[in-house]
This record gives C-alpha cells, structure tokens and sequence, in this order.
C-alpha cells in the first residue's frame, strides 16, 4: 500500500520560513508528477505546487511564485517544499499528492490519486 507521509510544518513568524517534506513508500515514486496543495478553513483546497516526474518541470500558483520552491529526490522517495517570505495568508493545511501525469505538473486536483494526511502551517503576523 502506497502512502505519502508529510511532515515539517508548524508554527513561524510573518517573514519566516519552513520546509516541508513528503515521504513516499513504494518503488514506483519517480514515475509519477507530485504536488503540494493547502485548505485553510473554510475555504477550498487550493493547489501551491508541483513538480513531475524528473524534477525538470515545475508548476506555481501565482500566489507562492518566487517564495516557494519544489523539489524531489526520487532516490530518497522524498518531495520537499521550502516556503520563504512567508505570509499569514498563507496559514492552511498543507497536503503533499501523487499525479498520474507523469510528465505535466498539473494544478488541477482531479489528476491527483493519492493524498496524503496534511501538515498544519500557521504564520503569525
């Protein structure tokens, strides 16, 4: 049974940053494009990042370009997220997803198979 485990988040003043990471079990990590998408209450999942298959195609909500940054290291099974600048707008849920569009990045949720249990992030002003 594949499982997307993350970890990393907490609690940060405005300005601060944090990284989070996603752990992958299963041998077939690097053949999928993986994701980071938050919830903050009340409101709707939103996509913040993803990444495919090699590591050389990235995709960003608007809203996290240039403080956000994806990355993967398919030998570890590891997809990390480093958040800089951070905002309190940016307080949610955080979410790490595997993609069966192995090539393309997707924003889109509906691409999105297999989640994990979410890591909370809070930035205070």
């Amino acid at each position: 049974q594949v499982q997307l485990v993350e970890s990393g988040g907490g609690l940060v003043q405005a300005g601060g940053s944090l990284r989070l990471s996603c752990a992958a079990s299963g041998r077939v990590f690097s053949s999928y494009s993986m994701g980071w998408f938050r919830q903050a209450p009340g409101k709707e999942r939103e996509f913040v990042a993803a990444i495919n298959w090699s590591g050389l195609s990235t995709n960003y909500a608007d809203s996290v370009k240039g403080r956000f940054t994806i990355s993967r290291d398919n030998a570890k099974n590891t997809v990390s997220l480093q958040m800089n600048s951070l905002k309190p707008e940016d307080t949610a849920a955080y979410y790490c997803a595997r993609s069966w569009s192995r090539a393309y990045p997707s924003a889109s949720p509906n691409v999105y198979d297999l989640w994990g249990q979410g890591t909370q992030v809070t930035v205070s002003s």
